[in-house]
């Protein structure tokens, strides 16, 4: 039985990524921009998220690459050919999607490495639902984990 990094891992056999830095010298450059597709929840995007970026959850990604269907977003079924940067919290769950979408017929697909953390980590600007700037402090609160003790792994 894989874990959850197990899988993470397998996926990056095939799944490049790209760094927080990376990535906004090429929106700096303004040339060629990525479709920047944020795979978190609708309460996680609202919060704070990188500014352009299309929130499509995770668990409606698949039908939203296709035409046909409720979740169907015609901005991302017709970035088969075009670069897509990939976004979640932490670089994890972007991964797997990278990976989905990639054996969906995406042709340029990368994960955002280290996520929406790692990206206010490097001091880079985040938003909220208003398009209002996110304090970086607060962002690294919102972004920290907060698990319960029963989400701990239990003790040997």
């Amino acid at each position: 039985m894989k874990n959850f990094q197990a899988l993470i891992q397998d996926c990056l056999e095939s799944v490049h990524e790209i760094f927080p830095w990376d990535l906004q010298e090429a929106i700096d450059k303004q040339q060629q921009l990525p479709l920047l597709v944020d795979i978190r929840e609708p309460y996680e995007f609202e919060d704070l998220h990188i500014k352009g970026s299309l929130n499509i959850p995770r668990g409606i990604l698949e039908p939203a690459c296709d035409y046909g269907y409720g979740d169907t977003v015609p901005e991302l079924v017709t970035a088969r050919d075009k670069k897509v940067i990939v976004i979640c919290r932490s670089g994890h769950r972007s991964v797997l999607a990278a990976h989905t979408m990639q054996q969906m017929g995406f042709q340029s697909v990368k994960s955002l490495k280290t996520g929406v953390k790692g990206w206010n980590d490097y001091e880079l600007p985040l938003h909220n639902r208003e398009g209002n700037a996110v304090d970086g402090d607060k962002a690294a609160d919102i972004l920290a984990p907060h698990l319960q003790k029963e989400q701990m792994q239990p003790m040997q």
